[in-house]
């Protein structure tokens, strides 16, 4: 019998070599693979191919049902013929979202056809208010136009929005394909470049993880290349999901090649024959990006079993994720890839040394593995140039809310909160601004007085806040900060994963609290400080320890500081802590 594309590609899934992880979990490959592969199949995952699944791979039904009803985008009904998602955090609700999301409510919410859903950021923020449907991304104002289309002949492919202009990090002439590009990765391959100098040079060059904690990118890689192990993994995180976060959704559609050779120099350097993308699944068309490079790689015998004809294997896998924003959590990420539950795991031991199977994983972000061509080819010094001030290189940044140009935007690190909302025509009106998260929703908010500071690790980190994900998200003056902050404390709430008490009991308690409020009197802001520090101090991952941090940082705005607290980025933090 012949299969089709779809179950062949479905009973590879479930064939792939697994590794026993974890004490308390059980062995075997990853069955999330096989589950998205039912779900795009069918829709949904009828209980008869859950069982099926279950005697094929002889894992019990309640196991099966723990992994499925624990993330978002696993359907365990039938699906409408129309599903309509509407973001409603931060940055599509400062551009409108309530009234939008009333609209469509007041046109859909009673048609039998059409399942309507207020869900978490889409990654969508530079066309807020954002919506999907039938995972078709696009604007509120497109939506009329989309459900139409699926009642009808079904909507279209979505396309990877992309740009004429090349980025400023990007080495190789536009046009150019497989054949001109991936030159560091050769020479490596080759000989001509040695392990320890690609070590060294970014080292030199002071490339940190661009995605979160900031970690030193050579040093990372110096630390897993060194462990003892046959067997390594590398991991491209590209799960960002952070609300205002949409950087590295524009590079995965812009510069796929240069992601792919940072995750391939990685591996050569750590001695990773296995590597991964980790996408978060709303971002279809860039992972579509993604799959047509690493073809042409292989088309073009870069990777595979002797890449590059070196007699070393390289392979690469995208891995689509079932959703989530705790996924982004190095070690959430970890356990769901191991086809488990994605809750985050204790550290240490770290990744770098346990990691994906308990096997060294080196984990890097989307623009940090996008970053290391660039430098290695034009060396550590013209880097280290690019930066403003003390600052080095380059650094990408999701610009939404109130300005008049949002998008993605290129500068040197080291540009002030100022020049870069210029940059994104200013505030919508010509209004002035009221506050700025200058580091995604994890990020404390500072006031119109500090907008002369540095984007940089430690300008921001001495400011009360901190660079965090590259989102800055802009409020006009006049803007409801702690309803704002509220808002970003109930992503955090809707996001928590629930494994531990800090985390899943105080969000709720401080959104009940928060919900609704413009001021707070003394014994409300006293009760929202004591559960701060109680879940900074006690929650096992960053999500849960910085998730009251901008309401926080608001209440020390309207006392007229920079932030009720500075902000040290914890460990394990989101977005994402080694990114």
């Amino acid at each position: 019998m012949t299969l089709s594309p779809e179950r062949a590609a479905e009973t590879r899934a479930r064939r792939v070599p697994g590794v026993e992880a974890r004490a308390g979990k059980f062995p075997g490959p990853s069955l999330i693979p096989a589950l998205n592969a039912i779900q795009a199949r069918l829709g949904w995952l009828p209980r008869e191919e859950l069982e099926e699944l279950a005697r094929e791979v002889k894992r019990p039904r309640y196991e099966i049902e723990g992994i499925v009803s624990f993330y978002p985008h696993f359907r365990t009904t039938p699906p409408p013929k129309v599903a309509l998602h509407v973001c409603h955090d931060l940055s599509c609700w400062l551009r409108g979202g309530e009234d939008r999301i009333a609209e469509v409510k007041a046109r859909y919410g009673e048609d039998t056809d059409v399942e309507l859903v207020e869900v978490s950021c889409l990654g969508r923020c530079d066309v807020a208010p954002a919506a999907d449907v039938n995972e078709h991304p696009a604007p509120v104002s497109d939506v009329d136009t989309l459900v139409a289309a699926a009642r009808g002949e079904g909507v279209s492919e979505a396309v990877a929005s992309t740009r004429t202009e090349p980025w400023p990090n990007d080495p190789y002439p536009r046009g150019s394909g497989v054949g001109e590009r991936y030159a560091s990765l050769r020479a490596l391959l080759a000989g001509e470049l040695s392990a320890d100098e690609v070590v060294a040079t970014l080292s030199a060059s002071g490339l940190r993880g661009m995605g979160g904690a900031g970690f030193p990118t050579g040093k990372k890689w110096e630390l897993v290349a060194a462990t003892d192990d046959p067997v390594k993994y590398a991991i491209c995180n590209a799960d960002e999901s952070e609300p205002g976060t949409f950087k590295d959704r524009q590079i995965l559609a812009d510069q796929p090649h240069l992601v792919l050779e940072g995750l391939l120099l990685g591996m050569a350097v750590v001695g990773a024959q296995q590597g991964y993308v980790f996408i978060r699944h709303e971002y279809g068309p860039e992972e579509r990006v993604l799959r047509a490079e690493i073809d042409a790689l292989r088309a073009a015998g870069v990777v595979g079993p002797d890449a590059c004809g070196s007699g070393r294997r390289l392979e690469l896998e995208i891995f689509v994720s079932p959703g989530g924003y705790i996924l982004g959590e190095e070690t959430a990420l970890l356990e769901c890839m191991e086809g488990h539950r994605g809750e985050p795991r204790n550290k240490p031991p770290f990744p770098g040394n346990y990691g994906l199977h308990g096997r060294p994983t080196l984990i890097n972000s989307v623009e940090t593995f996008a970053d290391v061509p660039v430098i290695l080819q034009r060396g550590a010094r013209w880097w280290g140039a690019q930066g403003l001030g003390d600052s080095v290189g380059w650094k990408f940044f999701a610009v939404s809310g109130h300005v008049a140009s949002p998008g993605v935007y290129c500068v040197p690190m080291g540009t002030t909160v100022r020049a870069l909302i210029d940059l994104a025509g200013g505030v919508q009106g010509g209004r002035a601004v009221g506050a700025v998260q200058p580091g995604g929703a994890s990020s404390n908010f500072i006031g119109p007085d500090q907008l002369d500071l540095a984007l940089d690790f430690g300008t921001l980190a001495q400011a009360g806040t901190m660079l965090g994900s590259g989102a800055l998200v802009v409020m006009a003056e006049g803007t409801d900060l702690l309803a704002a902050a509220t808002n970003v404390l109930r992503f955090f709430r809707n996001e928590s994963c629930g494994k531990c008490v800090p985390c899943r009991v105080g969000s709720t308690k401080a959104h009940t609290l928060l919900d609704g409020r413009s001021t707070l009197d003394d014994e409300q802001r006293s009760h929202v400080l004591r559960l701060e520090e109680a879940m900074r101090k006690t929650s096992i991952c960053g999500l849960g320890q910085v998730a009251l941090g901008p309401v926080v940082s608001v209440l020390g705005l309207d006392k007229g500081g920079a932030a009720a607290r500075p902000q040290p980025r914890p460990e394990g933090a989101k977005e994402q802590p080694d990114r």
